[in-house]
């Protein structure tokens, strides 16, 4: 679930060059926040992987809600109290 969510919001992806030592931009713009940089493309979707997983992990922890990406979403599972 937390893979298929990261790779559709990867797809999501927007790229630019900027004028800086990390030339290569990106960010998802339905994840507010979210976004990286990088000396090539390769590298820049490499730390965009990063911190998405991260923006999800810090999501969770302060009970952030987290938006439905097409078909994937991440949902809190509330265990029954046997």
């Amino acid at each position: 679930m937390i893979v298929e969510y990261i790779e559709e919001a990867l797809r999501r992806a927007r790229y630019e060059l900027i004028d800086d030592e990390d030339p290569y931009y990106g960010e998802i713009e339905e994840l507010k926040g979210v976004w990286a940089t990088g000396k090539t493309l390769e590298e820049c979707r490499n730390h965009l992987k990063e911190v998405v997983e991260g923006w999800i992990l810090l999501s969770i922890k302060r009970g952030l809600p987290i938006p439905r990406l097409g078909e994937f979403e991440i949902e809190e599972i509330k265990e029954a109290i046997a």
